[in-house]
């Protein structure tokens, strides 16, 4: 039966005229699209780590990134590095760039980092995790799951520390 049929108007999954272009003063955020970027496996000593016994040492980096791509819209993008050694042998590495394009309007300017660089990757760090877990995964793995991360702390610990080194600030002994 189709849509029509039954009253309803399909709308695309975020109405950005909602946000772009809105009269309101009221300050609008809004996810209008996440994707992945960028995605790259790979298993280099395979079949041979199939065979180890060990447990896996497993490190993850993290970078996150922003850029505006118009007045009201911008992309914020998590890369996730994991490489999981079995030993000397590596057994895999995953390299990817999960990314979201936000849109926000009458956003104040001093709140624009603060989201950007840590309710945004919030949001989108579950959607990244999940990749990344069916990607080792589906590469003959366990799935990794990563532990959720605090991101708006880490963001206000970067700026703790870029103000200190600013400032010309000692620590303590």
């Amino acid at each position: 039966m189709a849509d029509d049929d039954l009253g309803v108007t399909p709308t695309p999954p975020f109405p950005i005229d909602d946000v772009v272009g809105a009269t309101d003063d009221q300050p609008q955020v809004g996810v209008i699209s996440q994707y992945v970027k960028d995605l790259s496996f790979e298993n280099p000593n395979a079949p041979a780590i199939y065979q180890s016994q060990d447990s896996p040492a497993i490190d993850v980096q993290f970078n996150i990134g922003a850029s505006t791509l118009g007045d009201e819209v911008h992309e914020v993008v998590l890369k996730i590095d994991v490489t999981g050694k079995w030993g000397d042998q590596t057994g895999f590495v995953v390299d990817l760039s999960y990314a979201g394009l936000f849109a926000l309007r009458n956003v104040p300017e001093d709140q624009l980092q603060p989201f950007l660089l840590g309710e945004a990757p919030r949001i989108l760090f579950p959607f990244a995790r999940r990749v990344l877990a069916d990607a080792v995964r589906d590469g003959g793995f366990q799935p990794l799951m990563l532990e959720p991360i605090d991101f708006q702390a880490l963001y206000l610990s970067q700026i703790a520390q870029q103000s200190g080194n600013a400032t010309g600030a000692v620590g303590h002994a």
